[in-house]
């Protein structure tokens, strides 16, 4: 008996020793909290170049002297291709939205045309023509996949147009007139859609297609060899649209710094 005595006094002194123990702990903390990714913006300056092959066309000649006509039958007007390179700087706005203003030289593309006079004679007609563009773009990037993203773009600005060399062959009477080199500046617009594809972080390449409306051109006032000219009579070329292809670079040379656009209320996990 004595020894069943001392077992429970010293099991119930292990039970309050473990009580005062468990009195001492501290409280149970509660579960950590969560904060979901911040999500981020980027932005940045960037410079671009492009080279493309231009497709270009003329709506219809005119010139003063087709109203004395009765019959003008035209054939076979158009425009070779030409090569073009642009330069550029523009600002990304962030994952979709960007703008950027660039400056091209479009190389000499050759003119020829044939027109049907009153059906008795011909007039042959041989040109070059050169521009220099500037358009102000705005593209809207339509998500990326696989580093590839395709995008749409409208631009407008101003088109130089210049007609050189121009020369008008009568076929059956072999005379020959000339218009002097005449530049002429119009409103142009500019609507295209591409693929851009980002190498590394700061270096994007582009392919795209852009059709492209110049306004008007002209040549000189035009005069027969022996020097007669009766009235003013430069050639008109109404109409000039071309057909595009084009493969650019980005840079992005001026990143900031990611700035946090939204930041989220903490949640409890757990």
């Amino acid at each position: 008996m004595g020894s069943v005595k001392v077992g429970l006094l010293v099991g119930a002194a292990m039970a309050a020793t473990s009580v005062a123990k468990a009195a001492d702990l501290p409280p149970v903390m509660p579960p950590p909290m969560y904060q979901p990714p911040v999500i981020e913006q980027f932005g940045g300056w960037y410079l671009r170049g492009d080279i493309g092959m231009s497709n270009q066309q003329v709506n219809h000649l005119d010139n003063v002297l087709f109203a004395t006509t009765t019959s003008l039958q035209t054939l076979g007007v158009g425009f070779d291709s030409a090569p073009f390179f642009g330069l550029g700087i523009g600002y990304q706005f962030n994952n979709w939205l960007r703008f950027d203003v660039t400056s091209e030289w479009r190389g000499f593309a050759s003119f020829h045309g044939l027109q049907i006079v009153n059906g008795t004679s011909t007039d042959e007609y041989r040109a070059r023509k050169s521009e220099w563009l500037t358009l102000a773009n705005v593209y809207v990037d339509l998500g990326t996949w696989w580093c590839t993203t395709p995008f749409v773009g409208i631009g407008v600005g101003v088109s130089r147009n210049e007609i050189s060399s121009f020369v008008d062959v009568n076929t059956p009477t072999g005379g020959v007139a000339f218009g002097a080199d005449t530049a002429k500046w119009n409103f142009a617009w500019a609507a295209q859609v591409g693929l851009a594809h980002q190498v590394t972080r700061n270096f994007t390449v582009e392919l795209a297609y852009r059709y492209l409306n110049l306004g008007d051109a002209q040549s000189g006032d035009i005069i027969t060899f022996d020097g007669t000219n009766n009235v003013f009579n430069p050639m008109e070329f109404k109409g000039l649209t071309s057909h595009d292809f084009k493969l650019g670079v980005r840079w992005l040379c001026c990143e900031e710094p990611v700035r946090p656009s939204y930041i989220p209320p903490l949640i409890r996990k757990g």
